[in-house]
């Protein structure tokens, strides 16, 4: 049978990009549909946007260290609307340069929302077009719980569009959004205040970054309420007040509220169940917490539907952008440059943007005993106060932990928190993928004096 197309691909994001290219690179003709701004979350309202925003929030930092080492600042001040608007013509460039990196590739582009007819069908712009194969690369999308007064939140598509630099800001969520905006805000001027449902931020998370970080927000000045729920929001004269249950019960009030409590795969009216494609679901459990659908798919990102395949957030497998990439390009090299592979899911390092910054790759500290045992398990670890923040006198302090085999010696997790905690676990998840040892680590010479030689001198 003679189709429109050798691979439709809905949904321009990270993953979507990825695939439609590498096909087309295989001499696929490809077309994807994207009824937003191309670039899908990351480039639109995730990591770049968010990135510069981080950038922004550490100035205040540097100018008080920087009377420590003797220079005299002024009076500072921020141009948010300048700032936003800066952000925003970013954005556009970048989604303008996908585009034209489509067009190079050889990939059409249609601006429309698309859902699926048959297993081979996809409407689109108002039309019916056929495909050999079809992958689905929608992403995700951020989820309120089900409690009065949501309507009166933000979520991470808008924060980034704010008019005016709130004076204090709200948030619920303890994930990387509510964290990371948390330390934005406060870095940007705001009074800030975090409320999360557990004793800790950041679940998941290796225990040592999980406080250390936490330590440091409070001790830059963030506001975090524990063992806490909103049970309603109500709009008032004075803004918005966040009623409260749980450990603290007395109201918040807010000029804006952030809910960042987490995203849902966006499967909602892409005719899914029309063509018979299997979801999995997840429990988010709290009060007004439901339940999310995410697509199933197996190893090399096929679905239910042995024609159709899914990639990125929709899998709701490891939610980063690199990983949707990866998982793309392993799709189109599989199905259309006859080059058999699966991307690999073990060790994809993460870094957690906020104030201090933290970064991880391997098992934490908690599922290498629960997988090895207690007693087969070796934990490396050093804290200290970076030489840069000896002279301004201020009491930052970066965290190092390795996660040893005792039996093979073989370095199961690295963990940092502290500044530049990314750009040094990027090289150390090299060691890790490779199977370095810690006896590796011990016969690399650091390089003196830097932050980054604790994780060859531990002892």
């Amino acid at each position: 049978m003679t189709y429109d197309y050798d691979l439709f691909v809905i949904g321009a994001g990270s993953g979507g990009l990825a695939s439609s290219k590498r096909a087309a690179s295989y001499g696929a003709k490809v077309a994807i549909a994207e009824y937003d701004l191309v670039g899908g979350t990351c480039v639109i309202r995730g990591c770049v946007p968010k990135k510069l925003m981080v950038y922004a929030s550490h100035f205040p930092s540097l100018f008080e260290s920087a009377a420590g080492y003797g220079w005299h600042v002024g009076n500072t001040e921020l141009d948010w609307e300048k700032f936003i608007t800066s952000i925003d013509k970013e954005v556009r460039k970048l989604s303008a340069l996908h585009i034209n990196f489509l067009e190079r590739a050889g990939v059409e582009l249609i601006p429309s929302r698309a859902s699926l007819v048959d297993e081979h069908t996809v409407e689109v712009d108002g039309r019916k077009v056929t495909a050999d194969k079809i992958l689905i690369a929608v992403g995700g999308k951020p989820i309120k719980p089900d409690i009065p007064g949501m309507e009166y939140g933000i979520t991470s598509n808008e924060i980034f569009h704010l008019k005016e630099k709130p004076f204090h800001i709200a948030i619920i969520g303890a994930g990387y959004i509510g964290s990371e905006f948390a330390c934005i805000m406060q870095g940007l001027g705001c009074q800030v205040t975090q409320i999360i449902r557990g004793d800790t931020i950041l679940r998941g998370f290796d225990q040592d970054i999980r406080t250390g970080i936490q330590e440091g927000m409070i001790n830059h000045g963030v506001r975090i309420i524990k063992n806490t729920v909103v049970t309603s929001v109500e709009k008032t004269s004075q803004g918005l007040e966040l009623k409260l249950s749980g450990e603290y019960q007395q109201p918040v009030s807010a000029d804006v509220f952030l809910v960042a409590t987490g995203r849902i795969p966006n499967v909602e009216g892409l005719g899914l169940d029309k063509v018979g494609i299997d979801l999995v679901s997840n429990s988010m459990d709290g009060p007004g917490y439901g339940t999310m659908d995410a697509i199933a798919v197996n190893d090399y990102s096929q679905t239910s539907v042995p024609n159709i395949f899914a990639v990125g957030d929709v899998t709701e497998r490891i939610n980063l952008t690199p990983v949707a990439i990866g998982e793309g390009r392993a799709f189109a090299d599989h199905e259309f440059g006859n080059i058999k592979r699966i991307f690999s899911h073990e060790n994809v390092a993460t870094a957690i943007f906020t104030q201090p910054e933290a970064a991880t790759v391997g098992l934490s500290e908690a599922e290498a005993k629960d997988k090895f045992g207690d007693d087969k398990i070796k934990i490396y670890r050093t804290r200290f106060r970076p030489m840069f923040y000896t002279l301004p006198q201020q009491e930052e302090r970066t965290m190092m932990k390795l996660v040893v085999d005792a039996q093979t010696d073989k370095v199961l997790g690295a963990h940092m928190v502290g500044d530049y905690a990314a750009e040094i676990i990027q090289g150390v998840a090299i060691a890790v993928k490779m199977g370095a040892t810690k006896k590796d680590f011990d016969a690399t010479v650091g390089i003196h004096p830097s932050a980054a030689e604790e994780f060859v001198t531990m002892r």
